[in-house]
């Protein structure tokens, strides 16, 4: 195995690792108005991952930089071509992150309400753009002989790229109701295991057209075992919740995430970026590469981080394990 397809290898593992961690992230923002009826609830919900949400988007960081540094041909057309829907997302994550912060610094109504309104737009939002930005690059788009994206801004919204963002947004929301019933105690974490099975459902059919057209537009037989364990992953993951097995049920969950995502990795690959207008103008590991230098060193040096993220980011979880409820919450409209 050459070091570009390590690479290429790599940065699925960072995005797959973003989309488990951030998925569920975003969905319990977005269960701040489907599920919670109160303030009090949604306050529960905020702090299920309050100290978590802005360790996750290392990841995202990381699967940036890492493009950036291992494939810049990749990184230069992705984000030229797709600057408008990446401005969004960077908007939404910088106001999201902002209304976490600021949320409870005032304890009037109207203050904390506009702030919660912020996290519960900029999640659905974020988790809809990023569906269908992966769906484009997995599709492919209008790449010139000068491996420059030809294209416009309506071509990033095909009938495709559009039901991926469907997927993305509802498989999130689903993750994120999952783990709040694994968090939380008392009637929010009954309602969540009850929300978590219709959520669950709707994600069933959307995911199984988005994953089937996929496989059937250039999916191989690495993609499709990953089709597999991805529909295997979320009916067990259905089937868990039901059972009221909460800790079973994110495994499953999260592992329907995983695979899905591995999925449309492996149906891109040697590809990291298909042209619609010529096969051959498409970038792949080969072409949109660094130097094998640049490669061998970024390798070093991750051998030697990636353990010490992990570790860091473990013992995070593992601190705040604990389920919460509303009698855990201070007589403030704070944290």
């Amino acid at each position: 195995m050459q070091l570009t397809d390590v690479w290429f290898v790599v940065i699925a593992i960072l995005w797959i690792g973003y989309f488990f961690l951030e998925g569920f992230d975003f969905g319990v923002g977005i269960l701040t108005r489907l599920l919670a009826r109160d303030r009090a609830e949604r306050r529960v919900l905020i702090n299920t991952i309050g100290p978590v949400w802005d360790g996750n988007e290392v990841w995202l960081l990381s699967a940036g930089g890492a493009t950036f540094a291992a494939f810049p041909e990749w990184y230069a057309t992705l984000f030229s071509g797709f600057y408008l829907p990446f401005l969004l997302i960077l908007v939404c994550l910088i106001v999201r992150g902002v209304a976490f912060e600021y949320r409870a610094k005032r304890e009037e109504e109207r203050w904390q309400r506009n702030w919660e309104h912020a996290i519960f737009f900029t999640s659905l939002l974020t988790a809809f753009l990023w569906g269908l930005v992966f769906a484009n690059i997995v599709r492919g788009v209008k790449i010139d002989a000068d491996l420059e994206y030809a294209g416009n801004l309506t071509d990033l919204f095909s009938p495709y790229a559009l039901l991926g963002g469907l997927v993305t947004l509802a498989l999130f929301t689903f993750h994120g109701a999952v783990f709040t019933a694994l968090k939380t105690l008392g009637d929010i974490r009954a309602r969540a295991r009850r929300l978590a099975t219709g959520l669950g459902v709707a994600t069933a059919v959307l995911a199984a057209g988005f994953l089937l057209w996929t496989q059937a537009d250039g999916g191989g037989s690495a993609s499709l075992v990953a089709l597999v364990v991805a529909v295997a992953a979320l009916v067990a993951a259905l089937a868990t919740n039901l059972a009221g097995r909460e800790g079973w049920s994110f495994a499953f969950s999260g592992l329907t995430v995983v695979a899905a995502v591995a999925m449309l990795f492996c149906s891109l690959f040697p590809d990291v970026m298909p042209s619609t207008l010529n096969p051959e103008w498409s970038l792949t590991v080969d072409n949109a590469s660094s130097t094998p230098y640049t490669l061998k060193i970024m390798t070093w040096c991750a051998a030697f981080a990636t353990p010490v993220v992990l570790l860091y980011q473990g013992w995070t979880y593992w601190v705040f394990r604990k389920r919460i409820g509303t009698h855990h919450l201070a007589p403030s409209g704070g944290h």
